[in-house]
């Protein structure tokens, strides 16, 4: 088998549910096997797999034991060559497997691969190839001495889209060879969540590995649907930094104290910005429906009465490497005033629909996603805040 895709999920069932559409269109031709592991989430995550997903192997855990141990969990039981790591929080393009596998099998000494991750408003996330965060790194980062465009925290010495070697890659997607996962002994289960990706990254280096960027393909990282943003969430990144820091650097106590000091400014800088109040959802006035299904159609003008929804019909049988349609989608942006637009997978491909996404993104538009063959459309227009899920009611 050539690989194993690791899902870790905690109430985030739709976000799921399009991933897993997105992965299993990835997997076509391959040999592979999915594996989701569940920290006993309280929505119907584990009821959206079994009947949608009966292919998929599922672990329901009876306790939230973490990302680190959840996928422990999964690698111990994965058969493939490779395991990815990857959030429930993503949409895989169709030839992201096909290319990583292709330039996975050419490295002699690969350790991890990671690829280009964009946000739900198409924009590219730097922290999809990061430098190590030694402790001077981390510092100059946390109070914003560093320059973001000559800093060594976002591995800036590539270019977004130039392949190269860098340190650290986000746990949201993490492709390494399973022999190597256990040797390293995969993830450290004393984080329960974040910094682990870090630790995993730095292991990987220390035995000496080459950790690859690849940006020859890209997905969707929506980010804010993993984890509530709130002071559990950064009680959790704080102690992850700490197990990092006390791990693998030996500070003198000046310099230690100094690290604690700037982690808790840190801390309180962003308990501050989450305790702000959430943006105001904004109902959109015209909407563009990328699709070819009447009844979906039909559907979105029923759900957003306040709302114009304009009809911008593709032919399903379009080959995913034909972008022919974006200057008539641009058109029709600038003609009716579009300041949303649906992407009906039915009839795109997710290649294409990131492809638009990434293609539009200065425009100022809201991005949502029918995945195929379900009863609801998806996105984020905030990268740090929690997505937009909208239940379309069908007729049957």
């Amino acid at each position: 088998m050539q690989i194993s895709i690791i899902i870790v999920n905690y109430n985030v069932r739709y976000f799921l549910e399009q991933c897993l559409v997105s992965v299993q269109a990835a997997l076509r031709g391959i040999e592979g096997e999915i594996i989701v592991v569940d920290n006993i989430s309280p929505d119907d995550s584990c009821e959206m797999v079994k009947n949608n997903f009966p292919e998929v192997i599922l672990i329901e855990n009876k306790e939230n034991v973490g990302f680190s141990k959840a996928n422990n969990q999964g690698v111990k039981i994965a058969k493939g060559k490779y395991v990815l790591i990857l959030n429930p929080d993503t949409v895989v393009a169709e030839d992201t497997f096909s290319k990583i596998l292709s330039f996975a099998g050419k490295k002699q000494n690969l350790g991890i691969l990671g690829v280009k991750l964009v946000d739900g408003t198409g924009n590219f996330l730097p922290e999809s190839k990061r430098g190590l965060p030694t402790p001077k790194v981390a510092f100059n980062k946390m109070f914003g001495i560093s320059n973001p465009n000559k800093g060594k925290y976002y591995a800036t010495h590539l270019g977004k889209d130039e392949s190269g070697l860098v340190d650290i890659f986000v746990g949201a997607f993490m492709l390494i060879e399973r022999t190597k996962y256990n040797k390293v002994g995969g993830f450290d289960e004393d984080y329960f969540m974040f910094g682990e990706d870090i630790d995993l990254s730095y292991k990987i280096l220390k035995k000496g590995y080459q950790n690859y960027y690849y940006p020859n393909t890209q997905i969707i990282h929506y980010k804010g649907e993993s984890t509530a943003k709130n002071a559990k969430y950064l009680g959790n990144f704080y102690g992850a930094m700490r197990i990092f820091y006390q791990k693998h650097f030996r500070l003198n106590k000046i310099y230690d104290l100094t690290m604690s000091l700037g982690i808790k400014f840190w801390y309180w800088v962003k308990y501050i910005q989450i305790k702000r109040p959430s943006k105001a959802t904004v109902i959109p006035k015209n909407i563009l429906y990328v699709g070819s299904d009447n009844s979906i159609y039909e559907t979105l003008r029923k759900n957003y009465k306040n709302s114009k929804v304009h009809l911008f019909a593709v032919c399903e049988t379009r080959v995913i490497s034909r972008y022919d349609d974006l200057d008539k989608i641009e058109n029709e942006i600038n003609k009716k005033q579009i300041d949303e637009i649906v992407f009906d997978n039915q009839s795109n491909e997710f290649f294409k629909i990131i492809f638009y996404m990434t293609s539009l993104k200065n425009k100022g538009l809201n991005f949502k996603i029918r995945p195929k063959n379900t009863r609801f459309i998806i996105g984020s227009n905030d990268k740090d805040g929690k997505g937009e899920v909208i239940q379309l009611q069908l007729e049957s």
